[in-house]
């Protein structure tokens, strides 16, 4: 495959053709991101683990089931073969043969037991997990659910350690994180599959839920309820970290960008005048709402909201065409020539 630089599209008019091809590049590589697994048969914490327990428990159940239905159907059907059939005109005799109604007790009965302590083991399981652990150290963050984005406000006691970021939450490994949900428009759902279930984000209304991861790695997240046109495109992750690292990850998404270098200022006044009426960058005139909070851009995995790596191939991608990459989202097209592309470019670069 052919690949393209941001050189390429550094002309003084870019071209659709260009654009076209550097877009067709960009969504071959990143492929095998977007088509990261959602495991729900895995837990990785303290919340996740009992209900990946029951849901095996309930797919074997289910399977024995099933087994048991076809073997007796099975059975059924070759003991039927017996029978002859009644001459024309006559009637068939009714017979019940002996012992034939025990299998309907013997099944009605088993069938009910199991029942009943699924039932049981599903409420006691819930309810389990439903609450947080009593716990002084916890972790709280807020998210809230965009069309087709999350934003991430970490809180703390002292008011200057808070910041935003978007489509990627990092936790301590071990550490309950609380999490309270705000919807922005309609209603989304959180879900981080091998940490928690859903639950919904509703405009209006402050839903909480809780994660605890006792693994380090990245966990997929996805919206679970259907929000739009680009609901699927609506992933986030979660990067769970030893104590120490996401210390040290906190304290650099508190420091504001410093002033660009005489050799950058044009190339942050074109990020500001093209992007910074819907994005904020901590410490430049950048300072719109609608969009993402691009402050440490660099530092993220990912960008679209798990759409893309984040790579500056990718980056240059999406600014030049997020309507062909994102059908419907709210960023959009800005008909940037091939100069102020890579000085935009150039720009988020040293966003880290």
């Amino acid at each position: 495959m052919k690949r393209f630089f941001l050189g390429d599209l550094a002309g003084p008019r870019m071209t659709a053709a260009k654009v076209g091809a550097f877009l067709i590049a960009t969504l071959n590589d990143s492929a095998a991101h977007a088509a990261a697994p959602l495991n729900y048969l895995t837990g990785h914490g303290v919340r996740s683990r009992p209900i990946a327990t029951l849901t095996w428990a309930l797919m074997i159940i289910s399977v024995v089931v099933v087994v048991i239905i076809v073997a007796l159907l099975l059975a059924g059907l070759r003991r039927g073969h017996g029978f002859s059939a009644p001459a024309p005109g006559t009637q068939m005799p009714v017979a019940r043969p002996p012992g034939g109604a025990s299998w309907i007790y013997v099944g009605v009965g088993i069938s009910t037991l199991v029942l009943f302590v699924m039932t049981v083991w599903t409420v006691v399981t819930l309810a389990h997990v439903a609450n947080p652990p009593r716990t002084d150290d916890a972790l709280r963050i807020e998210v809230t659910g965009h069309q087709w984005w999350w934003e991430v406000r970490y809180l703390s006691p002292d008011v200057s350690r808070e910041f935003i970021t978007s489509n990627e939450i990092h936790i301590p490994l071990k550490r309950t994180v609380e999490v309270d949900l705000r919807g922005a428009d309609v209603i989304h759902s959180f879900w981080v599959p091998a940490l928690s279930g859903k639950t919904d984000v509703i405009p209006g209304q402050a839903n909480r839920t809780w994660i605890e991861a006792d693994k380090p790695g990245v966990y997929r997240g996805q919206c679970g309820e259907y929000c739009g046109e680009q609901h699927a495109h609506m992933g986030f992750e979660v990067i769970a970290s030893t104590p120490e690292e996401f210390e040290k990850w906190w304290n650099s998404q508190l420091e504001a960008q410093p002033n660009a270098s005489s050799e950058l200022a044009e190339a942050q006044n074109t990020f500001i005048a093209k992007c910074g009426i819907c994005h904020t960058v901590r410490g430049t005139r950048a300072g719109g709402h609608l969009g993402p909070d691009l402050t440490h851009l660099i530092s993220r995995r990912a960008i679209g909201a798990a759409l893309l790596p984040n790579t500056r191939g990718h980056r240059s991608a999406w600014i030049a065409d997020p309507q062909h990459l994102k059908p419907g989202n709210y960023m959009p097209r800005l008909e940037l020539s091939g100069p102020e592309l890579n000085a935009v470019s150039t720009y988020l670069d040293t966003l880290n």
